[in-house]
């Protein structure tokens, strides 16, 4: 079996600029995904999808490959994950390369480790799921949610109105950090998100998403958390 790591790393980041290759904490973001990948052994080939070559020339410096650039279609606002992928996979295809798992890993993840990834991929591999995706579990019950309606306060459902949080059932959202699958399964669904999906669950304090100033900061506030925690572990 061949795995590949497909670190999406586009240069027209909007809200923040230049994200994927802004220094987090004394390095490059990207670089923290990069080295997850390669220090976890179990990719065959790490690569950067990528349109832009000052990202391409930095993921070379990190160890990543980057055999071909992103075409104009998947270099656009409005191409999904999904597109890209498969693009990779076609375009590997293409040079006579084929690879049974696909680890997709978002550039802006230092939350990403490599025993995260290991973990990960045995799980996906140890039963028939088509793939794996990291969840958190929402920190307040979504059914309790309200909403504002002309300027006034409502529950959302009015259903849950009188139920206690601790008897729904707990309900989780992807974190966006990374994606693991079987590429015959993916090639034939189109879509990450359809088929047979593991959960793997990850903490809190390890999921933030970043797309403003405010959540780098929280983002590097909770890495030094978690490396402080795994150095406690360690001693």
């Amino acid at each position: 079996m061949r795995n590949v790591a497909i670190i999406t790393a586009r240069g027209g980041s909007k809200r923040i600029p230049r994200k994927n290759i802004r220094q987090f904490l004394g390095k490059p973001i990207m670089a923290y995904s990069i080295e997850a990948a390669l220090q976890s052994g179990i990719f065959d080939e790490v690569m950067v999808s990528t349109e832009d070559r000052e990202i391409a020339d930095l993921a070379k410096e990190y160890g990543a490959r980057v055999p071909f650039f992103r075409s104009e279609k998947t270099a656009g606002d409005f191409a999904s994950t999904n597109d890209v992928l498969l693009e990779v996979l076609e375009e590997y295809e293409k040079r006579g390369e084929h690879f049974e798992l696909g680890c997709c890993i978002y550039p802006t993840a230092p939350f990403v480790t490599a025993g995260k990834l290991k973990s990960a991929v045995e799980k996906l591999l140890s039963g028939d799921a088509d793939t794996l995706i990291p969840v958190v579990e929402f920190s307040y019950p979504p059914k309790r949610a309200m909403v504002i309606r002309d300027g006034l306060l409502q529950f959302g459902n009015l259903e849950y109105i009188d139920s206690r949080s601790q008897d729904l059932e707990k309900e989780y959202h992807d974190v966006g950090q990374f994606y693991c699958f079987k590429t015959e399964a993916f090639q034939r669904n189109k879509k990450l998100m359809l088929g047979k999906i593991l959960p793997f669950v990850v903490s809190e304090m390890e999921v933030q998403d970043i797309d403003n100033e405010s959540d780098w900061q929280i983002a590097e506030i909770k890495y030094r958390a978690m490396r402080q925690r795994e150095s406690m572990e360690c001693r």
